[in-house]
């Protein structure tokens, strides 16, 4: 997902978006460790979501508090 359709999401889906991101990824790393993860990219773009999720969840915090 790119930083233009976060935007456009309220508060509260970023925040339900990051929790399943980071579900997503807790199982794509017990795979890799496991063996059975064939396309190891997943961990990093998930992870770049994850920050670029949070990064627009915050700008979004601090542009109501002005």
């Amino acid at each position: 997902m790119n930083a233009t359709d976060l935007r456009g999401m309220d508060a509260e889906a970023i925040r339900a978006k990051i929790t399943e991101w980071q579900e997503l990824d807790f199982r794509n790393r017990c795979e890799k460790k496991v063996g059975n993860l064939e396309n190891t990219n997943l961990i990093r773009q998930n992870r770049r979501d994850i920050a670029r999720a949070l990064t627009i969840l915050r700008e979004k915090e601090h542009a109501g508090q002005r």
